[in-house]
């Protein structure tokens, strides 16, 4: 049996992934986990084999969390569903961790398989996601992304460095790529364009 966790935003009501899943013969689905601070301890209390992960944050909102996720449970398969309709849902252009990435309206069929081949080992990215991610400019870099989601949400280049494994010295540089590249006055102000512009929730 294939232990599956689903991670969802409190509040939020789009249709349940639970719903598909506890059909499935051959899946166990444990628990849903709300998306937060506190995943990645209580996820790993739970051994799951695959963890798909429902959510209306940006791709550079969960990719750290996905981080904390591997370290926690380094054999556990992580699946994001994207909308590719909004900003800031799509993979990055190069990403070398464990992500996963399938369209949020696939069928169940296809949420099942995916589930299957990332037990067994495979990676799996929506190939509708990844034509849009090469097709699409968003000025700042994923890691640029998630250094200013981490800001945007009031962490210190302290911790944000120990969040990414990076050194302060690196974070500060990212935020000031971040500043140049989107012609803001500081920190802050690239933050509001960011939000503007639909990178950053």
């Amino acid at each position: 049996m294939i232990r599956v966790v689903v991670v969802r935003d409190e509040g939020y009501f789009g249709v349940p992934v639970r719903t598909f899943l506890e059909t499935e013969p051959d899946m166990h689905y444990v628990t849903t986990l709300p998306f937060n601070g506190e995943l990645a301890p209580r996820a790993a209390q739970l051994w799951p084999a695959v963890i798909v992960i429902d959510t209306e944050y940006m791709v550079s909102q969960v990719l750290p969390v996905a981080d904390e996720l591997h370290t926690a449970i380094p054999s556990c398969a992580t699946l994001l569903l994207c909308d590719p309709s909004k900003r800031g849902m799509l993979p990055p252009r190069r990403w070398n961790g464990g992500m996963n990435f399938l369209l949020k309206s696939a069928a169940a069929s296809s949420l099942a398989d995916s589930v299957r081949r990332l037990a067994a080992g495979e990676r799996v990215v929506s190939p509708i996601l990844q034509a849009a991610s090469l097709n699409t400019d968003r000025g700042l870099s994923t890691r640029e992304l998630e250094v200013l989601g981490l800001a945007a949400e009031g962490e210190s280049v302290k911790e944000i460095a120990g969040r990414l494994y990076l050194s302060g010295g690196t974070v500060r540089n990212y935020l000031s790529a971040v500043i140049a590249k989107t012609g803001a006055r500081n920190r802050l102000d690239a933050i509001r364009i960011a939000r503007k512009e639909g990178w950053l929730r």
